[in-house]
């Protein structure tokens, strides 16, 4: 998949993460006024600085809660997902759900345009550890070769607020929404291994991550696939670019459980089967609507 650089947003977020209560903002500012992000004094509406209403725009985008209307990137609408989930009377409008936050990370780090940064660090970069100067030595490499322009500076500054999706900001100064933490960091995804220099992804078992939410991604993930064939390798489903093993950072014994409780929560319609040493996934059904049952029922 290639981008042409014009198309990505890259500093769209203004160097902010996402705070507690802003995509709410967003998602009532949108239902509210479709054309809000167009007008001069949207942040007086919003309630935020002018730099953090286009933050918060980047970000219902990036999240995939909202989308252009008819390619004007300054008029929104609100994806089926951000209609479900943030609007008044939705499934978990102020994200008090740990799986809320599991739901965000996968559309974000799932986005290759929006979320490239994240996509590339998540699904295509295969060290456990790294440091801030080799990760981002790998993402210039990754983002010239898929023809986009960037320099030192502009992939610092994605790099330092993709790092602080995950990990509590060091060393705050002042106060006010400028030292809020981004929800995600809940998740414990990325930990710092050596103060603030070398960095880990916490590979391994997501208690917090529930198997309707795994399964919602999953199904995402082989709706393409489904179309072709029937059956895909549960390695496929662990270390392909853009799985959910990846996305989630799962290991196998992780991966394997979660493929069970999957069996029966979708009524067999996904099942995991092993001959001659080979566990294999076994598609009978992965139609997106059979992902957002999964949703359905567990907000239920």
């Amino acid at each position: 998949m290639s981008f042409s650089s014009s198309r990505l947003p890259f500093g769209g977020h203004e160097k902010f993460t996402f705070r507690q209560g802003w995509l709410k903002k967003g998602v009532d500012a949108i239902i509210e006024n479709p054309h809000i992000f167009s007008q001069e004094d949207a942040f007086v509406t919003l309630g935020v600085g002018k730099n953090m209403a286009a933050s918060i725009r980047y970000w219902v985008l990036a999240l995939g809660l909202a989308q252009p209307i008819d390619n004007n990137p300054r008029s929104m609408k609100l994806s089926d997902l951000g209609l479900a989930l943030l609007a008044d009377g939705g499934w978990d409008p102020y994200l008090e759900d740990i799986g809320s936050l599991w739901l965000l990370h996968w559309q974000l780090a799932s986005n290759q345009e929006r979320g490239l940064v994240w996509y590339l660090a998540f699904s295509r970069y295969y060290d456990v550890e790294f440091r801030k100067p080799t990760l981002i030595e790998y993402l210039k490499t990754q983002l010239t070769q898929r023809g986009i322009e960037t320099t030192e500076g502009m992939v610092e500054r994605e790099f330092d607020v993709f790092i602080h999706t995950y990990v509590p900001v060091q060393n705050r100064k002042g106060d006010g929404e400028e030292t809020l933490d981004c929800p995600l960091v809940d998740l414990n995804l990325i930990r710092p291994a050596l103060g603030d220099t070398v960095y880990r992804f916490n590979v391994g078992a997501k208690p917090s991550l529930p198997a309707a939410v795994l399964g919602y991604a999953l199904l995402r993930f082989l709706a393409e696939k489904s179309a072709r064939q029937r059956t895909v390798t549960l390695d496929e489903c662990i270390y392909s670019p853009g799985s959910p093993g990846q996305i989630f950072k799962l290991d196998e014994n992780s991966a394997m459980a979660y493929m069970e409780e999957l069996e029966i929560l979708t009524n067999g319609a996904l099942t995991l089967q092993e001959t001659a040493g080979l566990r294999q996934v076994y598609i009978h059904s992965a139609s997106p609507e059979l992902g957002w049952e999964l949703l359905r029922e567990y907000y239920a």
